[in-house]
């Protein structure tokens, strides 16, 4: 695409060296000060402002504390106030003009009476069981499957290999000590907007609905249990796994291998830390890690009162 387009995007504050606005951009590229190519675009952030002139051609996305260094007139300058959510707009430019294409795979084995909205794509080996409800410009990767009843909404992208509406993990023992699956007789209703990485799985509930918000983001290798409800613009990250009627609220950050226990209550605006497991109810806009899981108060206190322990065994 041509520079003018990304620019007009932008809103730059100011463009520097950028005369020929007809030049065309190939690809956004990392930032490197190695490229010798002038149809790639790239950012920086503050770290990299010694290395600017260095650059031997492009056209770098970054603040304005790029124009401190002297001006490297070998690169075009478009300065914004945030140079990566700039680059992101870049990157969702490219992305559009590479989408996937609408349309139903030959391979993907859809039942008839399931209902699909406009503009949907349906890779291959994909699986539709009864009663589902597809929204349009939705877009299902290879190899995923929809077990009964599951609704998704519009704008809704998933991934590959994923298994959506499966039976949890439920089991009561019988009189003579064995295991005996609960029946799920609910489903999962994904609200639009909401983007699901591969490999992932979100389960049925038991009764009523395992709901996904609108607009959440969860990542690749999820386990998402029964009744589980996720509140709009959370995001949900790699390995992570959330425990059955658990209650996740609105702008939630559920960290990489984080586990929430069954029935866990997770505020609004919360954040789980990396590997945190989540035993105890989570206020609103905390921040908790560890195992069992700390506010960042807690966890401060108790290393205050070990580094004490310390320090007086070794002054005795």
């Amino acid at each position: 695409m041509k520079l003018q387009d990304i620019i007009s995007i932008l809103n730059s504050e100011k463009i520097i060296y950028s005369s020929d606005k007809e030049i065309e951009v190939s690809e956004p590229v990392p930032f490197n000060v190695d490229n010798a190519r002038d149809d790639v675009i790239f950012w920086c952030n503050d770290s990299f402002v010694p290395k600017i002139k260095e650059l031997k051609a492009g056209t770098l996305i970054c603040n304005s504390n790029a124009l401190k260094e002297d001006i490297n007139k070998k690169i075009n300058y478009l300065v914004v106030s945030k140079p990566r959510l700039a680059f992101l707009k870049v990157l969702g430019l490219f992305a559009k003009a590479n989408e996937t294409a609408t349309g139903i795979s030959d391979t993907a084995i859809i039942h008839s009476s399931a209902k699909l909205g406009k503009d949907v794509y349906i890779g291959n080996h994909v699986v539709i069981e009864k009663d589902c409800i597809i929204g349009s410009r939705t877009k299902i990767g290879h190899n995923t499957v929809l077990l009964k009843g599951t609704q998704i909404g519009d704008d809704v992208i998933i991934g590959c290999n994923n298994t959506i509406g499966g039976t949890g993990f439920g089991y009561e023992k019988d009189e003579d000590g064995s295991y005996t699956v609960m029946p799920h007789l609910g489903n999962v209703v994904i609200h639009s907007k909401v983007e699901i990485g591969n490999n992932t799985c979100i389960d049925r509930a038991v009764i009523g609905s395992t709901i996904v918000g609108e607009n959440v983001k969860i990542d690749n290798l999820v386990h998402i249990a029964h009744g589980v409800v996720i509140g709009k613009n959370s995001l949900i990250i790699a390995n992570a796994m959330i425990g059955g009627s658990t209650v996740i609220g609105e702008n939630c950050w559920v960290a990489p291998s984080a586990s929430v226990i069954n029935k866990g209550q997770i505020g609004d605006g919360a954040t789980v830390g990396m590997g945190a497991v989540v035993t105890k109810p989570v206020e609103k806009d905390a921040t908790v890690a560890g195992n069992p899981a700390r506010t960042t108060e807690s966890l401060k206190k108790i290393n205050d009162f070990l580094r004490k322990q310390i320090e007086l065994k070794n002054d005795g």
